[in-house]
């Protein structure tokens, strides 16, 4: 499947190739062929298979763990937390998934700048896309960072939305980096340089009372 975004992309590429092919002949078609494969890669939407475990959280990107770290607080999750911070390069697929199940009770976008999604402090300076999560165990904070490449960040939902865990509710284009924000109550179960897989890979296990 190819998410609906990347069809004005495909079809610019391929207008581009014919009318290079007619104009100037077959060869100087290539370059924008090429371009229209890699749109067709870059916007695929694969289906995953969500992990049914109540007390798991799964990653909301696909990508590459940068950082782990540990925060005092929070302004939506109101108590010390940990950061986990997943960078998605120009290869990865670039749909957001929820982590866990829940509503969304805070919502917010934030115009910066458009520093390189791998670099340090981007989570305060560049354009970001946050959304809180919450239901009757915990609450979370998801956040869209966009790069250097990654200058559109796209959200399909909005305040009070239901999300079930795994849904797909966001894109970001072109390279990028993705934060999700979680209670000490969730033991983290990646670490940094760790691949993980949007939807599926288990990044965190709610701590048992016992």
């Amino acid at each position: 499947m190819i998410l609906k975004d990347g069809f004005p992309f495909i079809l610019v590429a391929l207008v581009v190739a014919v009318i290079l092919a007619l104009v100037l002949g077959p060869y100087w078609a290539i370059p924008p062929v090429v371009l229209m494969l890699y749109f067709a890669y870059f916007f695929r939407n694969p289906d995953r298979k969500i992990p049914e475990d109540d007390d798991v959280i799964v990653s909301p990107a696909d990508g590459k763990v940068m950082e782990i770290v540990p925060l005092d607080d929070d302004d939506f999750v109101k108590e010390p937390c940990n950061k986990v911070v997943i960078f998605l390069s120009v290869f990865n697929v670039h749909i957001n998934r929820s982590p866990i199940e829940g509503v969304i009770k805070v919502q917010s976008y934030i115009c910066g700048r458009f520093r390189p999604a791998y670099k340090d402090q981007v989570g305060f300076e560049n354009e970001r896309h946050m959304i809180g999560i919450e239901n009757d165990r915990l609450r979370v904070t998801v956040t869209q960072i966009a790069g250097i490449l990654a200058r559109r960040i796209v959200s399909w939902v909005t305040l009070d939305d239901k999300l079930e865990k795994g849904e797909r509710y966001g894109l970001i284009r072109f390279g990028s980096c993705t934060e999700i924000v979680m209670p000490r109550s969730v033991e983290v179960l990646v670490k940094k340089g760790d691949k993980v897989v949007g939807g599926e890979t288990i990044i965190g296990r709610i701590k048992s009372n016992g």
